[in-house]
Parts: C-alpha cells; sequence; structure tokens
C-alpha cells in the first residue's frame, strides 16, 4: 500500500491482518505485557470455579459459625455442672457437626426404586412427551430411580438394561426401608383379591420382600404372592381359550405383559402340554415357602391344593416319575390340619386326597407288572396290598366329603373326584380265587408292562385258552362276572389312572369274541363305564357310565343304560336307576355294594 508521510513517498510492507493485530490494535500501538496479563488472570478465574465451586452448604453453615464463635465470646449464663463437663473448646465445635447427621439420615430416607403403577408406560429418552419412547413398562415393574427432572424421573431398567424417563404420576417411589414393609405388605394384602392388578400385587409383593427384615417375612405375603400368581396362570389360559393375548374383560390389562412382568420378577410359570393344548401353571414356589413358615390351617390348605393340582402334570411324565409325584402330593396333603379347617375348605383337601390316592392305586397297579423295576429304579417295591390300601384310602376320602357343605363352585370338582375313585375302583376290592368249574379269567405277563387275559372255563385250562387279550392297562380280575349261561363274561381293565373300559367275551358259533365299551367316544379324560347286571333270557346287559362329555360342552354325563348283549349298543337310558325298570329288576347286588355312582 502506498502511503505519503512528511518524508516522502514510500512502499510500507505492513499488511494489517487479524494474525498481526492484538485485540484490534496494530502491534506498533498495543502493549504485550498487558496482554499476558489479562489471560493470566482469566485463566487462573476459570481455574479456581472449577476446583472451588460454589455450594448451598457453605452459605448454610456459615451461620452455624457465628453464633458458635458468638458463645465462645460472649459467655451466658450456664449451669456449673454443664460447664465442668464439656470444654470450651467442645462447645464451640458441637455446633458446626450436628448437621452432618441429619444430612445422611435425609441421604438414606431419599427414595431409589420406583413402581410402575400403569400399564403401558412409556420409557422416554427424555424429560418430555415428546420424547422418543425407548420401551413399554407394564405395572409392578420395579425400576431404579436415579434422579428428578421436572414432573420426570429418571430411572434405570435392569432387565432391558435401558435407563430413561418415566412420568412421576405414573410410578411410585420407594425407599424400602424396614419401615416401608408394613405399608407394603397392606397393599399386598389389598390387590390379593383384586382380578386384573395381578402383575402390580406380584410387584408390591416382591417390594415388600426387599424391604422386610428377615424376621419379619410371614406366610401372610407369600400365601399372596402364591394367589397372585395362580389367577393370573388362570386368566392366561382363559384368555387363551377365547383369544390370544386378549383381556378376559374390558379394561383388563394384556394378559401376555403381566406375564412378562411376572417373569421379570422371577415369578416362573411353566408351560404343559396336555390334551393337545398348552397349559400355564404356576411353579408353586411362593406355595412352598408357605409350608415352611407355620402357616395358619387356612393357608396350608391353600399351597396344599395349589400344590397338588391334577392339571399341572404333563401328560408326557414318566409313569416312574409320576409316581414319585403323586407320593409328595399325598405327603403333602397328609400334612394339612383339616380337623382346624371349615368344613367347605376341608371338603376341597378331601376330594384332592380322593383324586390323588386312586392315581396311586392305579400306579401301584402297574408297578406290579414289572417285578424286577424296584431293584432297577432304586423305588420301594410294591406289593397287592399297597395297591389294596391306595384303593381304601382314596374310598375314605371320598366318603368323608360333606355334601351340605359343598360350595357351588365344588360341585363339579366332586363329580372329577368321584369319577376319578369310580375309575380305580376295583383296586379297593381283594382278589379272590375263582371257582375252577365256571367261566373265568386268569392273567400272565406278556411283554415288558404287558398283561394278557386268558379266559378259562372246566375244560380249558392256562395252556389251552378259550381266548387271550393282552393290554398295558391294568385288568382288575375281581371285577370278571359271567351270565348265567356261561356265555358271556365281563371284565374291568382301567388302561388310564382316570379311564376305565368294558371288557365283554362272548360266545359265537365262530368261537369267542371281544368287544369293547369305553366311557365315551373321544379318548381320555375322565370317566368310567362298569358292568351293573344281566337280564336272564333277553341277552342284554345293564351297565353305568359317568364321563365328561367332549361332545356337549365338557359337562358330565352319567347314565345307566341297557345295552344289546350282541351290538353293545344302547337300546334304553336313563339319569337314574329308578326310572329305568329293567335297573329296577336286575341290577347286580355286588354292583350297588361297590359302585360310586348312587352317591
Amino acid at each position: 500500500m502506498r502511503v505519503r508521510t512528511t518524508r516522502g513517498s514510500g512502499q510500507i510492507g505492513y499488511r494489517v491482518t487479524r494474525r498481526h493485530h492484538d485485540f484490534g490494535f496494530p502491534h506498533d500501538r498495543g502493549n504485550p505485557l498487558r496482554t499476558f496479563a489479562i489471560c493470566a488472570l482469566a485463566t487462573l478465574a476459570a481455574v479456581a470455579c472449577i476446583v472451588f465451586p460454589p455450594t448451598a452448604r457453605a452459605a448454610t453453615s456459615a451461620p452455624a459459625v457465628a453464633p458458635a464463635a458468638h458463645s465462645a465470646s460472649v459467655p451466658r449464663p450456664t449451669p456449673a455442672r454443664a460447664l465442668i463437663a464439656v470444654p470450651a473448646t467442645a462447645r464451640v465445635a458441637l455446633p458446626v457437626a450436628a448437621p452432618a447427621p441429619v444430612a445422611s439420615a435425609a441421604a438414606a430416607s431419599a427414595p431409589r426404586y420406583a413402581l410402575v403403577l400403569q400399564d403401558a408406560v412409556p420409557l422416554r429418552s427424555g424429560a418430555k412427551s415428546g420424547g422418543t419412547p425407548l420401551a413399554f413398562l407394564g405395572q409392578g415393574e420395579l425400576l431404579e430411580l436415579r434422579g428428578e427432572r421436572m414432573d420426570y424421573l429418571q430411572v434405570y431398567d435392569l432387565s432391558r438394561e435401558r435407563g430413561g424417563y418415566v412420568r412421576a404420576s405414573a410410578v411410585r417411589a420407594l425407599t424400602l426401608a424396614p419401615d416401608e414393609a408394613p405399608e407394603l405388605l397392606a397393599l399386598v394384602r389389598f390387590l390379593r383379591d383384586r382380578p386384573g392388578s395381578e402383575s402390580l400385587g406380584l410387584g408390591l409383593a416382591a417390594a415388600w420382600l426387599k424391604a422386610a427384615p428377615a424376621g419379619a417375612i410371614t406366610a401372610e405375603g407369600l400365601d399372596a404372592m402364591g394367589t397372585m400368581a395362580e389367577r393370573l396362570a388362570a386368566r392366561a389360559n382363559a384368555a387363551a381359550a377365547n383369544a390370544a393375548n386378549v383381556p378376559v374383560r374390558e379394561g383388563e390389562p394384556s394378559v401376555a405383559a403381566q406375564l412378562e412382568v411376572a417373569a421379570g420378577l422371577g415369578v416362573r410359570i411353566a408351560s404343559l402340554e396336555r390334551d393337545g393344548h398348552v397349559r400355564l401353571c404356576y411353579d408353586g414356589d411362593a406355595w412352598r415357602h408357605v409350608l415352611a413358615l407355620s402357616p395358619t390351617p387356612a393357608q396350608s390348605a391353600r399351597a396344599a391344593l395349589a400344590l397338588t393340582r391334577h392339571d399341572c402334570i404333563a401328560d408326557t411324565t414318566p409313569p416312574l416319575e409320576r409316581w414319585r409325584i403323586d407320593r409328595a402330593r399325598a405327603d403333602v396333603l397328609a400334612r394339612v390340619p383339616v380337623t382346624d379347617l371349615a368344613p367347605w375348605m376341608r371338603n376341597r383337601i378331601r376330594m384332592r386326597q380322593a383324586g390323588v390316592w386312586s392315581a396311586i392305586a392305579f400306579e401301584d397297579s402297574r408297578r406290579l407288572a414289572f417285578p424286577g423295576d424296584a431293584a432297577t429304579t432304586g423305588l420301594p417295591s410294591v406289593g397287592p396290598n399297597d395297591v389294596l390300601v391306595a384303593g381304601n384310602e382314596a374310598l375314605e376320602a371320598l366318603a368323608g366329603i360333606d355334601k351340605a357343605e359343598l360350595a357351588d363352585d365344588d360341585q363339579s370338582t366332586y363329580a372329577d373326584a368321584a369319577m376319578r375313585v369310580g375309575a380305580s375302583r376295583w383296586a379297593g376290592e381283594p382278589v379272590l380265587e375263582p371257582a375252577a368249574t365256571g367261566l373265568r379269567v386268569a392273567t400272565q405277563p406278556g411283554q415288558p408292562g404287558e398283561t394278557c387275559v386268558l379266559l378259562l372255563d372246566a375244560k380249558h385250562g392256562v395252556d389251552r385258552p378259550l381266548a387271550r387279550r393282552c393290554t398295558f392297562g391294568t385288568v382288575w380280575t375281581a371285577s370278571a362276572r359271567a351270565n348265567a349261561g356261561s356265555t358271556a363274561l365281563t371284565l374291568a381293565v382301567q388302561p388310564l389312572a382316570t379311564w376305565r373300559e368294558l371288557w365283554m367275551f362272548r360266545a359265537t358259533p365262530d368261537g369267542w369274541t371281544l368287544q369293547v365299551l369305553p366311557p365315551s367316544t373321544e379318548a381320555g379324560g375322565v370317566g368310567y363305564v362298569e358292568f351293573a347286571g344281566w337280564v336272564p333270557g333277553a341277552g342284554e346287559v345293564l351297565v353305568a357310565r359317568e364321563v365328561r362329555d367332549p361332545l356337549h360342552g365338557n359337562k358330565l354325563a352319567r347314565t345307566y343304560e341297557l345295552l344289546d348283549g350282541q351290538t353293545l349298543v344302547t337300546k334304553k337310558a336313563a339319569d337314574a336307576p329308578a326310572s329305568l325298570k329293567a335297573f329296577y329288576r336286575f341290577q347286580d347286588p355286588a354292583w350297588k355294594r361297590v359302585t360310586v355312582s348312587l352317591r
């Protein structure tokens, strides 16, 4: 740039640039020492703000020191005994140290957890309604509380390993201190009998277990926990029967969401396959703890009933494992003090005992078909007397039910218990040696686990029987009944613990034939059909049938029928023996003595 000066014009090689300025002033007019001092002071101030931040405690502790100093400088009237016990220096220091325990107590009582109270609560990325939902929380989930911002709480979900913000109105802050345990137990007690809030009740129960001291945990909270878990599994089964993952009642939370919350809390609900369907059952961990905590008779009965359910044993359970389970169920039921229970609760224990002992009687009879199973499996050996004892235990339990004290909800259960006992009814009858002259049956082992039935008479022995048929079921030889002409014989055969069929051997011009009459055309379920008498001269037979009919909504069907002796087709049927003339006249007295259908 050319400029004109007093000394003439010339070329100045100086360019005004930002790098060569000092805060906007040229170097020839600036002061480098002043610039350095300003930068040093600014740096020191920034470092001081970082190292020594201002705190609220410093402001609050200052007034505490002033009275202390004033009290040290200005004497006040103090008793002589106090002055001797507390030196002057100690009297000055005490007011300064006093706020420390208060601060630690307040920190200890601050909420550390948050319990979700509503369903489908969004966990947002920010403390605003427009924050991105990271997940949706279900009622009953327990979260860690990390902070607070406006009307949102900063939480951390341990199950999802994700943090975020939730509205403060959607959760309940908890300290989980021991003094909070009674309040939590009261809430659990309230939600125990409220359908639809099972996951919330389970979350409160889990919080109570965490807050309560070891000596303060009682059977009441665990009893409520088991009740809510059982009801949640029942709701899930009912929802699966209607439609997948829909509430049973309008307004109730999703069953699938509650099951997920329960699983996150450690409540295990197992999936079992029964009759081609998947059924959910609570594993009963809370009930086992109830029995270990000196429960009341009512709590003990509820725990025993929950741990011995028939429908929570998988169909694929091996026979020997099923025998162990049923023996354990019988032991649990035997520990219940039934004399201290209400009559209706006592009936429920008796009905469950009847079903369990009838299953044990059948399983003991099946183990008789394996003579060496005790040596190979390590289980106790079984004899014919064990089958007789189990059968009589089932009959005694059924006979101990007071029908006048049956609740409306227990009528169906009572019918099921009677059918289970009826299926294994012949287990309670001793096996007598039949006469060697008439038509009779004998058994001999076949393949492993198989029993072969031999039809014999005076001219045909075991080496040359009239007919031979093998089965993997239990053959109750004490039930064999032949007609007056020795041309037909009926026999009770039980292929399953809850299913008994009627076999009928009949003489024809081509030899002896065998016909099998099941309780229903649909296999499985609970039911039995039994011989009730011969109609002389007509070739007809009387039977009693009791079964859950799957073709009519699984309703109970108990009928007394007159069958054709040749085809076993029902000619007449009635719901009471007195309504059928043939039953009134020709029923077998032995059938009337042993049947449970006339209960």
